[in-house]
């Protein structure tokens, strides 16, 4: 982890964790324990976003029958079979049928050919214009796809590029704190031997003193 520092002639990045160059939990498998207990000691993150998060875009929500749609096909439920009911051409039920009867069976009749008249439109139109208009929806998808996928190499290219140099940095850092350590190390050890060799210098003025009053008195 990192932290910036402000200040009127610079600005400092102090870097309290070096994840790719600290290895100490894999040379003391206790310290792993005492960080696994620690974390799980640790509260649950919020459920809720946050601020700065745009809330959920809710689909189709002046449009309830492709918003039902949705909720089927997320629910992974089958779509319902069609009803065919409506092409069928029944006739009257009584025999012999009534008027009204025969007058609404006219009328589905007619109702089934007008459907089978723009069918049959829709399919001559389908087969002149459809090719070519399938063939530019086709290409503009494949565009869409190649803009995707090229956005999403160069986003796997820039994380690899920010991950290598993070890496070089933390490795660089790291070796840098090891050498300072080991310097710090030395100068502790000569600081040790200095103080003791003062220690025994004082010993040995003491004795000298004692021996040069003892002189002196006799």
């Amino acid at each position: 982890m990192a932290s910036l520092i402000d200040n009127d002639a610079h600005r400092t990045e102090i870097f309290d964790s070096l994840p790719y160059y600290d290895n100490d939990l894999e040379q003391n498998p206790i310290l792993r324990e005492k960080v696994e207990r620690e974390l799980a000691r640790e509260p649950k993150p919020p459920q809720t976003l946050h601020p700065r998060i745009s809330p959920p875009i809710e689909l189709f929500k002046g449009q309830p029958g492709l918003a039902a749609e949705l909720a089927r096909i997320e629910a992974h439920q089958p779509l319902a079979p069609l009803d065919t009911i409506r092409y069928q051409l029944p006739a009257p039920t009584s025999t012999p049928g009534t008027d009204e009867e025969w007058q609404q069976a006219l009328k589905n009749a007619q109702s089934q050919l007008e459907h089978q008249r723009i069918r049959h439109t829709n399919l001559a139109l389908l087969q002149t214009y459809g090719p070519n208009a399938w063939r530019i929806h086709n290409y503009l998808l494949e565009a869409t796809a190649k803009q995707a996928e090229t956005a999403l190499e160069e986003l796997k290219q820039r994380t690899t590029d920010v991950n290598r140099e993070r890496k070089n940095s933390q490795t660089r850092i790291g070796n840098q704190l090891t050498s300072l350590e080991s310097k710090w190390t030395e100068l502790i050890s000569s600081i040790l031997q200095i103080e003791m060799a003062n220690v025994a210098l004082d010993a040995e003025v003491d004795r000298l003193n004692k021996k040069e009053a003892e002189l002196a008195s006799m």
